[in-house]
């Protein structure tokens, strides 16, 4: 008698259970291999440019924040940012002239953030490496005939069942 398992609805004998845990261990790992090589990445832009005065997940932060005019707490909720340290870094960057803050004039305990000039060139900065990366991965093939869009909807998928996990927890 064999034992088995459900993953996604299917019943699987525990051999399969076991390869799909290895699977997800793997990804779980890759995924945080690829946010630590990007950071790596955007820091060896940044030195190349002779740029010292912001990091990577700054420079991200700026990326993400675009035109945008948000309040700290939008910072989170919106996806811009999920560092643990976002008071930390909205400091520094308004104290480098990257971002202009200013209290909220309903809500005087909210401070809004918007990018500088000085930002937007580190948008910039950041979003010419985004594509010179895009096109050298098309041209390449990397991702073979796998659409970046099929990867993309099983991430969004992983994401809401790890939302939905700790909505759970609370």
């Amino acid at each position: 008698m064999s034992m088995h398992a459900k993953v996604e609805g299917v019943a699987t004998t525990a051999d399969e259970s076991d390869d799909f845990l290895a699977a997800y261990l793997e990804t779980l790992a890759m995924v945080e291999r690829l946010h630590r090589l990007l950071l790596d990445v955007i820091k060896d832009e940044f030195e190349r440019l002779g740029i010292i005065d912001i990091n990577p997940v700054q420079a991200l932060l700026l990326f993400n924040i675009a035109d945008n005019e948000v309040t700290a707490g939008e910072l989170k909720t919106r996806g811009y940012y999920q560092g643990s340290n976002v008071s930390y870094n909205l400091k520094k960057l308004v104290e480098n002239d990257y971002m202009h803050h200013q209290k909220c004039a309903v809500d005087r305990r909210a401070v809004r953030v918007r990018l500088t000039d000085r930002g937007l060139t580190i948008r910039r900065i950041v979003g010419d490496l985004f594509q010179r990366h895009a096109d050298g991965i098309l041209s390449r093939e990397v991702t073979g005939n796998i659409h970046l869009n099929d990867i993309n909807a099983s991430l969004r998928r992983m994401e809401r069942y790890w939302s939905d996990q700790i909505r759970y927890i609370y």
